[in-house]
């Protein structure tokens, strides 16, 4: 047996505002504060003498190649991501960026904002724009009865509302 896995499909270039704002506070906080902190604890551990049973600096080095990762990340997917910062002209249809609002067989209601896959640890009602959800909302409106496949089965739900809103951070 290998231990090759297939790559992942790609990701949705799509980013909103006030999404393209925390990834960039992210990298700030990243570049400008985490990763000098860290190196300084590096340095003063490195500084200690033997550095090969030393458990700061090899815990230190480990810290500064995921900070790295992590910024090499933030800065490739910062330069695809297009920007979506203004609602679409049709607002009562469900497109990226909108809230939507829906009614299950059972009356509960669940509201939730089609965002791109990097936004979605930011808030629970945020779902992905690649996500089965999101794919079979897209281009419905309000009154539409969307089906929707899960792992448990299919479910139906009725589109209660479709707002487009800024979000205030």
């Amino acid at each position: 047996m290998s231990r090759y896995r297939p790559p992942s499909p790609p990701k949705s270039a799509y980013i909103t505002q006030e999404g393209a704002q925390a990834l960039l506070a992210e990298l700030k906080y990243l570049w400008k504060e985490k990763r000098p902190a860290v190196t300084e604890t590096v340095r003063e551990a490195a500084a200690q003498g033997d550095r090969s049973e030393n458990a700061e600096y090899i815990y230190g080095k480990k810290q500064l190649r995921e900070i790295d990762r992590r910024v090499r990340y933030l800065e490739k997917r910062l330069d695809v991501c297009t920007v979506v910062d203004r609602f679409p002209s049709d607002q009562e249809r469900v497109f990226f960026g909108a809230w939507v609002t829906l009614e299950d067989e059972a009356g509960n209601m669940k509201e939730y904002r089609i965002v791109g896959p990097d936004e979605l640890d930011h808030n629970p009602n945020y779902i992905s724009i690649d996500s089965p959800v999101a794919r079979a909302l897209l281009k419905k409106q309000e009154g539409d009865e969307v089906v929707i496949r899960l792992a448990g089965g299919e479910k139906t739900y009725l589109i209660d509302s479709v707002e487009y809103r800024q979000v205030t951070t």
